[in-house]
């Protein structure tokens, strides 16, 4: 079943001069509802994406992630994939519908697969990191309230420590979950993302109950006495005010504290940012705070692990402006700004000083935690050439020059252990359907054939030389 291309010798390479500390973990990511496919398969529930996918205007070009890369019936070829660009560690989800069974409990053939994968890649001589929630609640569970009901974070529990159980003696590096502002606020909030609602309440009650869920999943996760590091992954980023104004700043404020420490300050604090509660207290009382929610999100963590792809560079809006559409409530006078230079096929800003002092900052802000960068990568418009090559120049220099931004933040002090790339494949690009392409793999979603890019030989250089040189 395996598709590859034949590898291709990568250009050439200069000496190392950014050299990464022993043991760093050298990995990509993937998510299981972006490259698992089988969505029916061995008692696999439908997930909140099955259903908003199947929804019509939901998703460009009307894709779904029925068949995606076919990676559940492909995982093996996969990780010799893996193998082949000499990766340490592989970051992928496990899919809760999978796991879950209909009415609840567990789905044995489900939670087996993750068994294999798990087998497969030690195996292969790579470390599994695992996240457990990666955005596809059981439709079963948004049927009864989604987030933004607090059940649903008690039942997130039951499921991790299920998962817990069978793969907690092999897993190395545990996320509860992903990006949980986008499960709020673009799932919750504007509707971009599945489930799809619009209210910005339910956003913010969705902020507590996933918070809450990763306390429920800390909790399973020790008392299954897991031998891998536990952390959650945000997509924490840099804000930065248009100009040095108290207004502009103050909306730098605003935006920095519902995209970063709303989630930082439960976590690591213990206790939500009270210009936040203030600034958001038209919206909702909060009063879905509970006694003892605070202490049970709070638990300690062995790492932090952050999402990065750009900065956001922001102002207060001119009197009169109003943005309906903005995912962040209460903050709809805050205007944003591209950052000046290029962007990739999403129109993101290509700023790697922004990884740099994003890490900078949680280590200045938060202490010094051991720190994981769980996903960087862009998505350009890929061509294959007439000799089969995939020549993404773009995507080499931008992995190179966060990497490098990766190294100068640990040269400054930050306790940073890992690098993953995303994506390790090309997939399902959630609302984007199949129009984006993040991976060092090519795929092929007619043949499933699998190529790599060239960023791919280039990132498998690395990994083999322990570092990079300096980005000319």
């Amino acid at each position: 079943m395996r598709t590859v291309a034949a590898a291709r010798t990568s250009a050439s390479y200069t000496p190392v001069e950014l050299p990464f500390p022993a043991g760093f973990r050298w990995g990509a990511a993937t998510a299981a509802y972006q490259i698992e496919g089988a969505v029916h398969a061995d008692g696999r529930q439908p997930s909140i994406w099955d259903t908003f996918a199947a929804t019509p205007g939901r998703i460009a070009g009307g894709d779904t992630g029925e068949h995606a890369t076919d990676h559940y019936h492909r995982h093996r070829a996969d990780v010799a994939l893996m193998a082949e660009l000499g990766l340490t560690a592989y970051r992928f989800s496990v899919a809760w519908p999978r796991v879950r069974a209909a009415g609840g409990g567990i789905n044995p053939a489900g939670l087996a697969f993750y068994d294999r994968l798990v087998d497969d890649l030690l195996a292969a001589g790579i470390e599994p990191v695992a996240t457990l929630y990666h955005w596809d609640l059981p439709q079963e569970l948004e049927d009864a309230g989604g987030w933004s009901r607090r059940d649903t974070a008690a039942h997130f529990g039951e499921y991790a420590a299920a998962v817990a159980h069978r793969l907690g003696d092999r897993v190395q590096l545990w996320n509860t979950l992903n990006e949980p502002w986008c499960s709020a606020f673009l799932g919750y909030g504007t509707g971009v993302h599945a489930p799809g609602r619009r209210s910005h309440r339910d956003a913010l009650h969705a902020v507590h109950h996933l918070l809450l869920a990763h306390g429920h999943g800390v909790a399973a996760l020790r008392a299954a006495g897991v031998t891998g590091q536990v952390s959650v992954a945000l997509n924490a980023g840099t804000v930065r005010p248009l100009d040095d104004t108290p207004a502009d700043h103050d909306a730098a404020r605003r935006i920095d504290g519902l995209l970063n420490r709303i989630f930082l300050d439960p976590l690591l604090r213990g206790a939500y940012p009270t210009d936040v509660l203030a600034d958001t207290a038209s919206v909702t009382d909060w009063s879905v705070v509970q006694d003892g929610d605070l202490d049970l999100i709070a638990a300690p963590l062995d790492a932090l692990c952050v999402n990065y792809y750009q900065p956001d560079l922001v102002s207060a809006a001119p009197d009169g402006q109003h943005d309906p559409h903005t995912p962040y409530p209460a903050a709809e006078r805050v205007a944003f700004h591209p950052v000046p230079g290029p962007v990739t096929a999403m129109g993101w800003s290509i700023d790697p000083s922004g990884l740099r002092d994003m890490l900078l900052r949680i280590t200045r802000d938060y202490g010094t935690p051991a720190l994981y960068v769980t996903e960087n990568g862009a998505a350009y418009p890929d061509e294959v050439t007439a000799d089969g090559r995939i020549r993404d120049v773009e995507r080499t220099d931008y992995l190179h020059r966060h990497l490098a931004a990766a190294h100068q933040a640990i040269t400054a002090g930050a306790d940073l252990r890992g690098y993953f790339v995303w994506s390790l494949l090309d997939n399902f690009e959630w609302a984007y359907g199949y129009d984006k392409r993040f991976g060092l793999v090519h795929v092929d979603y007619r043949t499933q054939r699998r190529t790599l890019k060239d960023s791919a030989h280039w990132y498998r250089a690395a990994i083999a030389a322990g570092g990079i040189d300096q980005p000319r």
